[in-house]
């Protein structure tokens, strides 16, 4: 394997949750690499400040749970760039606090987008990827998909990301024949919007010197490589597996 294996150059990547915290890392990395890189979430101004950064960014305003979304990232990718290489499904969002994790609606609605619209853009993207006879959906999980989420209580996140584990390995099985990859991230404590009061203060600090194995959170640039690696060729005989990166977070 050289180095050419993790080149994105002229690939066409879709990324939903792209205007803030891991998406925007990820949209900016994969631009970087040479991609093409349809960059979708609901704040579209955040996606034009993006692109006057990369222009190779091209923003979509988009909410995943829309009924429509999944066909109007397919249709956008298609009609500019003729084909979709990668799918990067980042968009997701907690319970917001424990009172809210507590209830039905509030399960209901973290399921929605962390589990429903996630699945909906993949079997979407699929179609053209195996098409053409190759493609790579990447998910965004977490650490919290193979552990509780103490001592944050999130009934809701937990139960989603342990889904999309096992949803990566179903599709991965499905779709293998038809040349289309199927991964997951799973990243621990990173710095991004949903985090920030967690990762950020100085008693966080000193709780994950206590807690964590490597004594402190992920910086944003260490998902980089694992996100290149199951986006390009590099991974290709790589398929249904979840690749945490939480700092040893997992296996106290």
């Amino acid at each position: 394997m050289t180095s050419t294996s993790f080149s994105l150059t002229d690939r066409i990547v879709v990324v939903t949750g792209a205007s803030s915290g891991l998406g925007a890392r990820f949209a900016t990395v994969l631009a970087d690499a040479g991609a093409n890189v349809i960059a979708a979430a609901r704040r579209l101004e955040r996606l034009e400040e993006l692109r006057r950064e990369r222009p190779t960014i091209h923003p979509v305003a988009c909410d995943v749970t829309a009924d429509d979304a999944p066909d109007l990232l397919v249709r956008t990718s298609l009609e500019r760039f003729g084909r979709i290489d990668a799918c990067v499904n980042n968009a997701g969002i907690s319970s917001g606090g424990a009172d809210r994790q507590a209830t039905l609606d509030g399960f209901r609605s973290v399921l929605r987008v962390n589990l429903e619209a996630l699945f909906a853009v993949s079997q979407a993207v699929s179609v053209p990827m195996r098409e053409q006879g190759r493609g790579s959906v990447v998910n965004v999980s977490s650490m919290f998909g193979s552990v509780a989420s103490a001592p944050v209580p999130d009934a809701g996140y937990v139960a989603s990301k342990s889904a999309v584990n096992g949803l990566t390995r179903e599709l991965a099985a499905q779709w293998a024949a038809d040349g289309v990859r199927v991964n997951a991230i799973a990243p621990g404590w990173f710095p991004s919007e949903m985090t920030a009061e967690l990762v950020e203060d100085e008693s966080a600090q000193r709780w994950f010197e206590r807690n964590c194995p490597m004594r402190r959170p992920g910086r944003i640039d260490e998902l980089d490589g694992v996100l290149l690696f199951l986006a390009s060729d590099a991974s290709s005989y790589c398929t249904g597996q979840v690749i945490t990166v939480d700092g040893g977070w997992t296996i106290r």
